[in-house]
């Protein structure tokens, strides 16, 4: 479970996403964009091409494009995220 806003124009998304305790984003593939997260707060999880990166505030997790990924919140706080996806 997660809670996000969402901002779109033709170039990219920027994302403020909360995801809440036990909940993740889902596996999925960036087909036509790199996924830049970095979080604010919270503690998690990144499986990137199946490896496994720790998230803290701080940190920042990058998929690039062709590449599958998910996060996953590991810790008892809601993962706060801000997340920019780029076109290419």
């Amino acid at each position: 479970m997660m809670t996000a806003k969402l901002f779109v124009d033709n170039g990219g998304k920027v994302i403020h996403c909360a995801i809440h305790k036990g909940g993740s984003i889902g596996t999925h593939c960036h087909e036509t964009s790199d996924d830049i997260n970095y979080v604010l707060s919270g503690s998690g999880k990144a499986m990137c091409d199946g490896v496994e990166e720790m998230l803290t505030a701080g940190c920042c997790h990058i998929c690039k494009k062709g590449s599958k990924h998910s996060i996953f919140n590991m810790g008892d706080d809601d993962l706060v995220l801000l997340t920019v996806v780029v076109e290419r």
